[in-house]
């Protein structure tokens, strides 16, 4: 054997699964196609600014986080609580009355819905706080929208506030995805704040990986072929060890592991623009109620963390989820619209880039049973958010309980 553990995949989850591993002094070693770790949680300088591959929030309230990192070496950068929503060409804020005292008559009066539903939505908001959030994975289990009509809440209030809001979140423009998951990221949402790392959101798997061995992560090394735990790289190199882990994305863990189906993808698109001054003012996320155009969220990212642009110049990233990600001219279209909130000072930026991900999470329709097992079969396994919940908690979380299985096997009188 040459190694005792291999891992595919130098995304969060694989690198949690090495990280724990290396932990307990097991040999693992990790294979990555791409020249970084990171997966999609990964950051680049483009003209000096720095460009998430995609658009990104961090929920500080994710159990995992405290478990691999300090929040304070992250210098984390965070949102205002709640957003700013645009209807009939105003933006109009709905905010956190508890935590911003000063956005509550604005939150009360702002036309996303009556005063019923807001009501409605503290009521869901104390509900998904209370107990273990363990719990939430065992209620009976619909869609986002089902959930939502459930509550008693009205099309108006679902349409300009709830879709905009988790369509980016979620990626999620029809409220498809499980009233589970969805209720595990209002809690989080509720419980925590919402940010991004000052030095981007690739700072989270920069910092992951940075005790691992460097001779442990092997980067651009395409696994082309896996069977009989050996796996193949395109390099004509082959890598024998008692145990195989598939840390990739749902649809590369199906084309490796016939017994692994593929979760499905939810698509996602962001065009980033670079500008002499910032659109408009604040730290909140920017939420399109009026459905004009196929961005549904939109930040000021220089607002919310200056060092994500030059001094003196300002970034914005408009966020497009679902099938309009795929869509044809996606930058034409995305300007046009900024082009109605914003005015003609649009015809000044720059476009810095447009990310396509066309697997930005796994589908996660109901029924969603999350903690999926990470057993393929003797000596081989697999991880990642499409085993748990499709979020960086459900990678790190899947990557280490995968690990930890591991352990059992190799070393059965140890404590993990």
């Amino acid at each position: 054997m040459d190694h005792e553990v291999v891992i595919v995949g130098a995304g969060l989850a694989g690198l949690a699964c090495a990280r724990t591993l290396h932990a307990s002094g097991i040999d693992a070693v990790v294979v990555e196609a791409s020249d970084g770790v990171g997966g999609r949680v990964r950051t680049d300088i483009v003209d000096g600014f720095r460009l998430d591959r995609g658009f990104q929030i961090l929920l500080t309230a994710y159990p995992e986080l405290s478990r691999w990192f300090d929040l304070n070496a992250l210098d984390m950068k965070l949102f205002a609580p709640g957003a700013k929503v645009r209807l009939n060409g105003k933006f109009r804020t709905v905010g956190d009355p508890l935590r911003r005292p000063a956005d509550l008559a604005a939150t009360i009066t702002a036309p996303i819905g009556s005063v019923a539903d807001k009501l409605r939505l503290l009521k869901l908001i104390a509900s998904v706080r209370r107990g273990q959030a363990k719990n939430l994975l065992r209620r009976p289990d619909m869609s986002t929208l089902q959930r939502l009509h459930k509550a008693g809440f009205s099309d108006r209030f679902i349409e300009r506030f709830m879709e905009p809001l988790f369509a980016g979140i979620q990626l999620d423009p029809f409220l498809e995805v499980s009233s589970r998951r969805f209720e595990m990221i209002l809690r989080m949402l509720a419980k925590g704040d919402s940010g991004v790392p000052a030095h981007g959101m690739g700072a989270l798997s920069e910092m992951l990986a940075a005790p691992l061995p460097h001779s442990s992560v092997r980067l651009n090394s395409n696994v082309t072929a896996l069977a009989n735990n050996r796996i193949d790289l395109r390099d004509g190199c082959s890598i024998q060890a008692r145990h195989v882990v598939v840390a990739t994305d749902g649809p590369n863990a199906a084309r490796l592991l016939d017994r692994v189906p593929d979760p499905g993808s939810r698509s996602a698109s962001a065009v980033w623009f670079a500008m002499d001054e910032p659109a408009t003012g604040g730290k909140a996320i920017l939420l399109d109620g009026e459905r004009s155009g196929p961005a549904r969220n939109v930040a000021i990212l220089s607002n919310v963390a200056a060092t994500y642009a030059p001094e003196g110049r300002s970034l914005l990233v408009a966020a497009v989820p679902g099938p309009d990600a795929l869509g044809a001219n996606l930058e034409t279209a995305v300007r046009s619209q900024m082009s109605r909130w914003f005015g003609s000072v649009v015809d000044t930026w720059q476009t810095l880039r447009v990310d396509v991900i066309r697997h930005g999470q796994p589908l996660q329709t109901p029924p969603l049973n999350p903690k999926q097992s990470v057993r393929v079969d003797d000596g081989l396994w697999v991880c990642g958010d499409h085993r748990d919940t499709a979020s960086i908690q459900g990678a790190l979380f899947s990557g280490r309980r995968t690990a930890e299985c591991i352990l059992a096997e190799l070393r059965p009188n140890s404590q993990p």
